[in-house]
């Protein structure tokens, strides 16, 4: 674990320690977070790939999950339906009609994984294999011809992707804005 997450573990673990201590005596219910389950929540991933855990997946395996967890919201290739269009876009931002998707507007591929891994499928967050998760973000980057068909994603091939546009975005140059 790196020293940054490990201090925020600790940091959130005082807090929650003595927002609990404090809970507990007034009103005599509630207990501390055991480092366990602080952890379980300790899940970011850094646009650098920091985080990022072990496993793999290939991107035909991500097709596989991609027909049975996501194309419902979609598309059976990405191309949107009820939930938004994640292929296509490339050239457009600058346009008057920007198509925003993994592959046009998205400027860091590990952010992907800690997207699916987090957010979806949205019917249930959180419910995919690591490995599985893997595989949908190699599809997906498949799809969007970041990656070729017979590509295996693990965390340092999926740090090492360079997206159309990660120099697309700009800091915001006033400085009450963080």
């Amino acid at each position: 674990m790196p020293l940054r997450d490990l201090l925020m573990t600790a940091l959130m673990a005082l807090a929650v320690s003595a927002t609990t201590v404090q809970a507990q005596s007034r009103y005599g219910i509630g207990r501390a977070a055991t480092p366990e389950e602080i952890a379980g929540w300790n899940l970011d991933i850094g646009r650098d790939g920091s985080g990022l855990p072990v496993g793999s997946g290939t991107v035909s395996h991500g097709h596989d999950v991609f027909a049975q967890q996501c194309a419902a919201c979609h598309g059976e290739k990405g191309e949107g339906a009820v939930g938004d269009r994640l292929i296509g876009g490339q050239g457009t931002l600058a346009t008057q009609n920007p198509v925003r998707t993994v592959g046009s507007y998205w400027p860091y591929a590990p952010t992907l994984f800690d997207y699916i891994r987090r957010a979806m499928p949205q019917n249930a967050p959180q419910s995919l294999s690591t490995d599985d998760v893997y595989a949908v973000s190699a599809y997906i980057l498949s799809l969007n011809g970041l990656l070729p068909g017979d590509a295996t994603l693990d965390a340092t091939s999926l740090s090492a992707i360079r997206m159309p546009n990660r120099d697309g975005f700009r800091s915001d140059p006033r400085p009450d804005v963080k």
